[in-house]
Parts: C-alpha cells; sequence; structure tokens
C-alpha cells in the first residue's frame, strides 16, 4: 500500500471543509485562499481549486462577485451564502466528533 496515495486521500477529504472555513470570516479570490491553504501546510492547486469552487457554488455554498484589478484582470471573490454559513456549521460538529472519535480510537489502541 502507497503511504503517500492514503495522505492525499485524507487531505482530498477535508479540502472542501478548509476551504469554506477560509471563506467563513471574509471574501476571497482564488490566489489568496491557496496562500492561506498554503500556511496551512495544505498545498491545492489552481487545477484542483477551481472546479471545486465551482461545485459549491453551483450548491448554492458560495456566491461570488468580480472585482476590477490595477494589476491584472478582474477577480474574482467568493464568499459563503447563507446557505454555505449553516453547511458549515453542521461540517465544524462533524469534525469535531470525527476527531474525538478518531483520537479515542488511537489512543485506545496504543495503550
Amino acid at each position: 500500500m502507497n503511504i503517500e496515495n492514503t495522505k492525499a486521500q485524507m487531505k482530498k477529504g477535508v479540502l472542501e471543509f478548509c476551504i469554506l472555513s477560509v471563506l467563513s470570516k471574509t471574501e476571497h479570490y482564488p490566489s489568496e485562499i491557496i496562500d492561506k491553504m498554503k500556511q496551512a501546510k495544505l498545498i491545492v492547486v489552481e487545477g484542483t481549486l477551481y472546479p471545486l469552487l465551482t461545485r459549491l457554488k453551483n450548491d448554492g455554498l458560495l456566491s461570488y462577485r468580480w472585482e476590477e484589478s490595477t494589476s491584472g484582470p478582474p477577480r474574482k471573490y467568493y464568499k459563503l451564502t447563507p446557505v454555505g454559513e449553516q453547511f458549515l456549521k453542521e461540517l465544524n460538529i462533524t469534525w469535531k466528533e470525527m476527531v474525538e472519535s478518531v483520537n479515542k480510537t488511537v489512543n485506545d489502541s496504543l495503550v
């Protein structure tokens, strides 16, 4: 079994949650989202991010607006919709429960 593949699958499973969390405080354009993910050591590339943002928008969790840029083409800024905010709240609850369960399982196995 390839450990790198398993690690990549684990990260992929929480990517949507992390992107929604980044957008929970304020709107961002994709390059900012990528930078924030890199700061958290979650490397994501544009080829992964853009389709995910489109899917989240199509699911009604995100909206966007265009803003002119002084240093290039207009930028698309994404933000959570009210539906996205509620979805993120539910994901947070599920995440906390899952982390608790995984930690308990791992810690109990070490004893």
